[in-house]
């Protein structure tokens, strides 16, 4: 009885040691973006010190956002991720939180480099580090059935690589066309609404290529080159573009070029490191 005893006693307790950890870092995480939000440093560029449209538009975003991430922190308290999927979730939480309501934002408004970056960041570094946390049963743990609910229909989506990219493609070029792009620059909602659409295709964009079963290796690998070329030939248009297409006076065409750059160069390298991972992953199962 008593090794027994032992062995139980020792259980509870890594398991009471784990709960404790996985509350603290949901604490933490909620305390980190509380932070980002309040500090002077990040209020001074914020969309929440701006006009009274966007304190409501910053605030819901900030809201969203810090409900996703206390979402995600709760839920590794009952589904417990890996240490890896863990860090790139909570990477992509912050780096997000930094893109969409640090001082990036308030440049995009007046420079076409700053722009491009901000969209970059969302959609070929914050949602492939959230499709690689797989973060959906966390959420699911801390949010029910309810928010199953929501995402079902995007994952069925996802199992068309080739769709995926078709849709993503469609709203990086509706929002990169002069009117609509200055559209969101000057209307903070056009705005909250051009970043969401952003974080939504770019997600399930990536979640298509980056969870394809080894039967859609080939088209995820034919839907990665499709968005490097269409980006890149958009980030060409902005760089060899002889007159400023976004007219306004603090958008000069070298700053133009420089967003350019940004979408056909820096853009491109995760596109290509994803279709030389995917092009591995499907020459070693050909190869067994």
């Amino acid at each position: 009885m008593y090794p027994k005893f032992m062995t139980w006693k020792l259980m509870n307790s890594a398991l009471i040691r784990r709960r404790r950890f996985s509350v603290r870092r949901s604490l933490l995480s909620v305390a980190t973006i509380c932070f980002l939000l309040v500090s002077p440093w990040a209020l001074a560029h914020n969309p929440l010190t701006g006009s009274f449209q966007e304190r409501v538009a910053g605030t819901l975003s900030a809201v969203l956002l810090m409900g996703f991430w206390f979402l995600y922190g709760r839920g590794s308290f009952r589904v417990r991720p890996a240490t890896g999927k863990a860090v790139a979730g909570h990477l992509g939480f912050a780096l997000c939180t930094l893109t969409l309501l640090g001082p990036l934002d308030d440049l995009a408004t007046t420079s076409s480099a700053a722009h491009m970056l901000q969209h970059m960041m969302i959609m070929v570094i914050i949602t492939p580090l959230w499709v690689a946390s797989q973060p959906l049963p966390q959420i699911s743990a801390a949010g029910g059935q309810v928010l199953s609910i929501c995402w079902r229909p995007l994952l069925r989506l996802a199992g068309y690589p080739m769709a995926c990219a078709y849709l993503h493609a469609a709203v990086i070029w509706f929002w990169h066309m002069p009117w609509f792009y200055m559209l969101a620059v000057e209307n903070p909602w056009w705005h909250t609404l051009e970043h969401a659409l952003f974080l939504s295709t770019a997600g399930v964009f990536w979640w298509s290529v980056m969870r394809a079963s080894p039967v859609n290796f080939p088209v995820a690998t034919m839907a990665l080159l499709f968005t490097l070329m269409h980006t890149g030939f958009l980030g060409a248009l902005l760089s060899f573009s002889q007159t400023p297409i976004y007219h306004e006076e603090a958008r000069s065409l070298a700053d133009q070029q420089l967003a350019g750059l940004i979408m056909w160069v820096a853009g491109a390298i995760p596109y290509l490191l994803a279709s030389g991972w995917i092009t591995r992953r499907w020459y070693q199962r050909q190869a067994s």
